[in-house]
């Protein structure tokens, strides 16, 4: 539900609450991933937010190492 509040927040123009809500929404277990966060146009209202940014890059696959 948290990301759901998240969302509407980012819908609305509350990007303060989306960040804070999403940034407790990406916590194990999330079901939010970074493809979600990256491709859908629900979270455009914050696409330019260097917080929302840091998130996103947090859920970033890594690369490995070992190629």
């Amino acid at each position: 539900m948290v990301k759901y509040l998240a969302m509407i927040a980012a819908w609305v123009g509350e990007k303060d609450l989306a960040c804070e809500q999403l940034a407790i929404a990406i916590r194990p277990p999330s079901t939010v991933s970074y493809g979600q966060l990256k491709l859908l146009p629900f979270w455009d209202p914050l696409r330019s937010d260097p917080r929302f940014e840091k998130i996103v890059a947090s859920l970033a696959p890594k690369e490995d190492e070992n190629r």
